[in-house]
């Protein structure tokens, strides 16, 4: 939202009151208050008729502070809230005639107390990262409307980009950009977003998140260039100031703050194919989806059942529609004994239609309106209701239904929607604001599904395909980027906004392979394949039409067959990425950037990425098969082509469909498997250590684990001279170890 009139003046019904100087302070505990009035005071006669901004300084964790700006205290201040971890860190809190010293580990908040030079820096050491300042913090009301803002308006540096703030399909590099931070349904084309983050990291190496779950308004360096600005309606506006000093430091950091992913299970990294959305089929036709990937040796693993696994107008009834799934459970029995896990759609909302409806109303498991009634509307499904997920009846109701599903054989579930949640003359059931539970609901929604997965699968098999989220919704894996187009346009925003999404520490993303809105040509079909292959997670899915590669062309199925062995090879080194995801925070893919924070090339790449740390895709987004790439210093290894690929530069190649830029990472180790035809297998048991241009004196050093995360092998190697030295410890029967790049070089297996 935008306030001004240009730099100088407000819009004329903009009444600001802008933190101008230091007053007071005090402490209490680990906690620093400080007052700071609308004008500079002169003599006693200034401090009368006069507004005040209370700002908070407070630590939940080492390296992370919390700021709190306050008008009017007496206001409601509703939740819901982000959940944070607090872990009591060390403090300290200095003060000298001109300044407050606000520490936790090397980060600083320095307060400036002298008059007419109202200001905070925040530091990394004494490495100035960013401040506010005059006519920055301030509490605006809007003349016109009544309605109140808390703003603030941190500084940009001279060659700093922001990155983040959810999924979003606009440019990568967001600097210039208003954003607006609200879950709706919007398609991939658009500035609207699924996932909603209010959470920024900057190339400086230090992000921000703001702690608000409402309609929250970002300018960034639009409203003022020198500025990324940030607003709320009310009277308070909270933010965590994070310092991880590298980008990937503070995403860890985040995720440390707001949660890690949980570690999905390893057969979920295999291919899924769904029935499509508005498809016609029934078990014949997905019995011959499933026989036809088979006749062409093309691997499957999961198979989806769309939302007409239901009967039309019930959505949700949980209950399969008897005119075309007459027996399902021995259905899905048939499909485990091929091997196939089973997924099925789901969403938040009880058509009135469904036998559900009634139950839901009649227990109060429906969200209402302030008068008590339940809420309705035609939208989506006649008649449909909401689940109120702050009712912990209302939670247990749901996820009892779909325990059914559960012991029916379905193994987990696609939680679509979530966006379309209601906000006027709304009333949850613990009382929540219903603004702020706009974008939380998905939140609620996502981890009552997830609970009950971890709780009936056991730790370690729970997975989801979510398409909504906010703040900790990371928690919950896997989430996909919602409904593209069949186009390159298409294919590279969608990139665009797996890698914004990463930026906010979601370590497992997936895409409609091919695009959900019309049919691809063969052509872009094959191309995203490579791509959606070389993701974590990976799904074939449309709308009107089924994504099965010979509906396309022949070659589209030996493209596909070659991408889905690839990816199960590559198990072992994903997998182990996988584990770091879940340990530390650093999402599987993950923008050049983060990976290389120093390398200035890296800061505004989009259409390229690591997968972990050691490999570099850059999918092709051409009919012609050119591709121009960056690859950051050292000699890398095209693992498809076999060549060696010199980086510090741009290339520019063309490929067929059966090749593409997929770089091993120098001085790495790229621990490939035994197997080609499942995701899930012993990935140590004859497992080949690719070791990948090794310079000399180069070390590395790396872990091969079971298929529930759980390290079984442990790898370190060091170059001297013309041999590489390969440790090993733990199981390491039949591994053989493969130089990469220069193959006269000796292999000594200590």
């Amino acid at each position: 939202m935008k306030f001004t009139d240009g730099y100088w003046s407000m819009k004329k019904e903009m009444s600001p009151l802008f933190a101008v100087e230091y007053a007071d302070s005090r402490v209490q505990g680990s906690e620093l208050t400080i007052y700071a009035p609308g004008k500079h005071i002169s003599n006693r006669g200034d401090c009368l008729n006069l507004g005040m901004l209370t700002i908070r300084l407070s630590s939940p964790m080492e390296d992370v502070i919390k700021v709190s700006i306050v008008h009017f205290e007496g206001t409601a201040y509703k939740g819901p809230f982000a959940q944070v971890a607090e872990t009591n860190p060390a403090v300290s809190i200095e003060e000298t005639e001109d300044f407050i010293v606000y520490q936790t580990g090397k980060t600083k908040a320095v307060v400036d107390k002298r008059p007419n030079s109202w200001g905070i820096r925040f530091l990394s050491g004494d490495r100035e990262l960013t401040s506010t300042g005059f006519r920055n913090m301030a509490n605006i009301k809007n003349n016109a409307t009544g309605k109140t803002y808390t703003v603030e308006a941190l500084a940009i540096d001279v060659d700093e980009y922001i990155y983040g703030l959810g999924e979003r399909f606009t440019p990568f590099v967001k600097n210039g950009q208003t954003v607006e931070m609200w879950n709706e349904d919007g398609g991939t084309a658009s500035e609207i977003a699924y996932k909603n983050i209010p959470f920024y990291i900057t190339n400086k190496g230090y992000g921000v998140l703001l702690d608000n779950e409402g309609d929250a308004s970002y300018e960034i360096a639009s409203e003022k260039v020198e500025r990324i600005q940030f607003s709320v309606e009310g009277e308070r506006l909270d933010y965590y100031f994070i310092n991880g000093e590298t980008p990937k430091g503070t995403i860890q950091k985040y995720t440390q703050l707001t949660g890690k992913p949980a570690l999905p299970p390893a057969w979920s990294f295999g291919l899924w194919l769904t029935t499509s959305f508005t498809t016609n089929y029934d078990e014949e036709t997905t019995s011959s989806f499933i026989q036809g990937m088979a006749d062409r040796d093309i691997p499957l693993h999961v198979f989806h059942f769309d939302c007409y696994w239901m009967e039309a107008y019930e959505w949700c009834n949980f209950t399969w529609d008897p005119k075309t799934f007459p027996d399902p459970k021995a259905m899905l029995q048939r499909y485990h004994d091929r091997g196939l896990k089973i997924c099925v759609w789901i969403n938040p909302y009880i058509g009135q239609k469904s036998p559900l409806f009634r139950e839901g109303m009649k227990g109060g498991y429906l969200v209402k309106k302030a008068n008590g009634v339940v809420w309705q509307t035609d939208m989506w499904q006649a008649g449909m209701g909401l689940v109120d997920f702050t009712n912990p009846q209302a939670v247990k109701w749901y996820q009892d239904k779909l325990k059914t599903l559960l012991d029916m054989g379905v193994d987990c579930f696609k939680t679509d929607f979530g966006e379309r949640i209601p906000v006027k003359d709304i009333a949850y059931f613990d009382g929540s604001d219903p603004v702020k539970m706009h974008n939380y609901y998905t939140f609620l929604y996502n981890q009552a599904v997830f609970e009950l997965l971890e709780r009936e699968r056991g730790e370690g098999e729970a997975v989801l395909f979510a398409r909504s989220a906010t703040v900790g919704g990371q928690m919950f894996p896997a989430h996909w980027g919602g409904d593209c187009s069949a186009s390159y346009l298409s294919m590279a925003e969608t990139l665009r906004s797996g890698l914004s999404l990463a930026c906010g520490g979601f370590g497992f993303w997936s895409h409609d392979i091919s695009g959900f809105e019309n049919t691809a040509p063969a052509d872009i079909y094959k191309r995203w394949c490579q791509f959606g292959l070389l993701s974590s997670h990976s799904r074939l899915h449309g709308s009107t039409s089924y994504r099965v590669p010979w509906l396309f062309d022949e070659e589209a199925c030996d493209v596909l067959r070659k991408f889905v062995k690839l990816k199960s090879s590559l198990m072992p080194y994903l997998y182990r990425q996988a584990v770091i995801s879940h340990e530390e925070g650093t999402p599987m893919m993950r923008p050049m950037f983060v990976e290389f924070s120093e390398d200035r090339t890296c800061e505004t790449l989009d259409k390229q990425y690591m997968m972990g740390d050691s490999l570099l895709v850059a999918p092709v987004f051409k009919e012609s098969g050119e591709v121009e790439y960056y690859v950051p210093q050292g000699t890398w290894y095209n693992i498809l082509t076999g060549e060696t690929v010199k980086g510090g530069q741009w290339h520019k190649d063309t490929f067929d469909y059966f090749s593409m830029p997929l770089l091993a990472r120098p001085n790495s180790i790229l621990a490939v498997g035994s197997h080609e035809e499942r995701p899930d297998y012993d990935f140590a048991d004859g497992v080949t250590l690719n070791l990948v241009c090794f310079e000399e004196g180069a070390r590395a050093e790396t872990i091969v684990t079971d298929v529930k995360g759980k390290a079984v092998l442990w790898v370190k190697v060091r170059r001297e001279g013309r041999r590489i030295l390969v440790h090993t410890e733990g199981q390491n029967q039949n591994l053989t170890c493969k130089v990469l790049g220069e193959e006269e070089l000796e292999v000594v297996i200590e």
